[in-house]
């Protein structure tokens, strides 16, 4: 045991520190906060608040979850359905056997209505067979995890493939055939905000399937997303949080020295923004891949292991924004829940390139309608990809001026009121975030984020666990999912304590 170093007994526990603030690091610190031989831990936060990319604000008289937005698969087996559920956070509908019983295969439901940038509204039952059909090709992507080979390297080449094939067998006149491919494309770029990818020909074919998706109806939270993780912070002790606090290097394989403990020597020490430093024995790192793509020359001294620097470059991450906007008076019916835009001159089997300056608003997919807003009416729009990076740099105006004039063309109303107020992410714009969530990209496999995951020194002889990693992207069957995330901190949480040979807490027995 002695590569644990012999100094962190002497003073009382092994010193801990949590770089990132968010489901992951608060997992992570929960867990090792409620053990007795952790009485050294901070968490050190880069921004003024917790939660990372998960974010609600007060706004429009309720809450807009400008970060994650439902729960993925709120049944028994997903912890951060049971940790909400515990919190009390969740209503009776949320709750409900009936809600954690139904499989929806990780698909977004029909829209209520569809929209053509002609004016014309598309006939749902058309929709509903394109969905059909696109859907039953995105079930059958999956198949392809444990075949040896795959015919084409990633999704969207496999869909597209197999797009042509249907196609040759379509009746009916041009016109139609190319309404059914339109709205094939939106739900390319439905896809693009699920996979949080400019486009699905950047995402792994023979992984694809590895992603795991869990029973249940996906449900908000109606008081907010962040007050789960309000919660998770509310229970850790107070000075455990270090918010404003963001870290330039992680020195380690090193022997620091702190002038508070002569003596005490430790392998890790995280030097800050600020110019403040703190030595530790074990440091978990939980930052986004985004921001580890970024500072990846810069962040860890010695560099990162080749292999895992490798992961790193190769794991796709993209960006999925959302716009909210705010109406006087709904234009949308009473029991409208989702409306699709289709541009009817696109088509998956065409590769457009963005004129981002003029078309960025032609990857939005539609707009939710969200419902728990008192006196105002509002939408929530979806975008994915290089022109959702694009809309980041517009100012407000120019964004709400845009969806004005799209909201007015689709629907074939030159007068509809334009919004009275917008609200919007600008993940790709977060320095400290750098994009929205990961997926396997081609070029990567799975392995890549098991290999993200292993704590350094990979050896184990200079000091075992300096360097632990978490965060949606180490996760390989639930990677882009606050449930991953919050799984991935209680592992490595975990095996710290199986590293100072303590038990491990079983998780809390099913509510």
């Amino acid at each position: 045991m002695e590569s644990r170093g012999g100094d962190a007994e002497a003073a009382g526990g092994p010193r801990v520190l949590v770089v990132g603030g968010g489901i992951a690091g608060l997992a992570a610190a929960q867990r090792l906060c409620g053990h007795p031989a952790f009485p050294h831990l901070r968490v050190l936060e880069a921004t003024a608040r917790a939660g990372g990319r998960i974010r609600s604000e007060r706004s429009f008289g309720g809450v807009a979850e400008v970060g994650a937005h439902w729960i993925h698969g709120p049944s028994r087996g997903n912890p951060v359905f049971q940790l909400a559920a515990k919190y009390g956070l969740l209503g009776e509908k949320e709750l409900s056997e009936e809600n954690q019983q139904v499989e929806t295969g990780g698909h977004l439901g029909l829209p209520s209505a569809c929209y053509a940038s002609s004016g014309a509204s598309v006939s749902l039952q058309l929709v509903a067979e394109m969905a059909s059909l696109f859907y039953g090709l995105i079930d059958q992507t999956r198949e392809f995890l444990h075949s040896a080979e795959t015919p084409v390297p990633s999704v969207g080449e496999y869909l597209k493939r197999e797009i042509r094939r249907h196609v040759a067998g379509w009746t009916g006149d041009e016109e139609a055939k190319k309404l059914k491919l339109a709205v094939l494309n939106t739900f390319f770029n439905v896809e693009c905000c699920i996979s949080g990818t400019h486009s699905m020909d950047l995402v792994a074919l023979a992984p694809f399937g590895e992603y795991s998706v869990l029973p249940g109806l996906d449900c908000t939270f109606p008081g907010g997303y962040q007050g789960l993780t309000n919660r998770m912070v509310a229970s850790l002790p107070e000075d455990v949080m270090v918010f404003n606090k963001p870290v330039k290097t992680i020195h380690w394989k090193g022997s620091f020295q702190e002038a508070a403990l002569p003596g005490e020597t430790f392998p890790v020490l995280v030097e800050c923004e600020d110019g403040s430093h703190f030595p530790a024995h074990h440091v978990i790192v939980t930052v986004p891949l985004g921001f580890l793509k970024e500072r990846l020359d810069t962040f860890f001294d010695p560099p990162l292991p080749t292999e895992k620097a490798e992961a790193i470059r190769k794991i796709g991450f993209g960006t999925n924004n959302k716009i909210f906007l705010e109406f006087e008076e709904p234009f949308w019916e009473p029991d409208c829940q989702i409306i699709q835009v289709v541009w009817e001159d696109s088509s998956p089997l065409e590769d457009a390139a963005p004129s981002l300056q003029d078309a960025w608003f032609k990857k939005l997919i539609g707009f939710l309608v969200l419902p728990a807003f008192e006196s105002a009416h509002v939408l929530c729009g979806f975008i994915a990809g290089l022109e959702s990076e694009f809309m980041e740099t517009l100012s407000d105006e120019e964004v709400l001026q845009s969806l004005t004039q799209v909201l007015r063309r689709v629907t074939g109303n030159p007068r509809l009121p334009a919004p009275r107020s917008l609200l919007r992410s600008r993940w790709h714009s977060a320095p400290y975030t750098r994009g929205s969530y990961s997926y396997v990209a081609v070029g990567s496999t799975g392995d890549d984020l098991d290999l993200l995951a292993q704590p350094l020194p990979a050896d184990g002889a200079h000091g075992q666990l300096q360097i632990l990693f978490a965060g949606e992207a180490t996760h390989r069957t639930f990677y882009s999912t606050t449930h991953g995330a919050l799984l991935s901190g209680w592992r490595e949480a975990d095996r710290l304590l199986g590293l100072w040979g303590l038990q491990v807490r079983q998780p809390r027995p099913r509510l």
